[in-house]
């Protein structure tokens, strides 16, 4: 059963496309440490890594409203 489990595993890693991880790491290790003193290091780590994705890949609000230069 482990054999299935790991093939399964490593089929996955190699047909998924490549992650963008921007503001993952930085928000895990947030996460991990709050996470940490509250008992739930892990889960601390996995919302952390949510979060710091969602805040990275977030649009500016200052060029929402940018225009394109005009062409001669």
């Amino acid at each position: 059963m482990r054999w299935v489990l790991a093939a399964a595993v490593a089929v996955s890693f190699a047909l998924a496309p490549a992650a963008d991880a921007r503001g993952c790491i930085k928000g895990a290790v947030v996460g991990s440490v709050a996470g940490h003193t509250a008992g739930h290091g892990k889960l601390g780590a996995a919302a952390g890594c949510v979060i710091g994705h969602y805040e990275a890949n977030k649009p500016n609000p200052s060029n929402a409203n940018a225009q394109a230069p005009a062409q001669k």
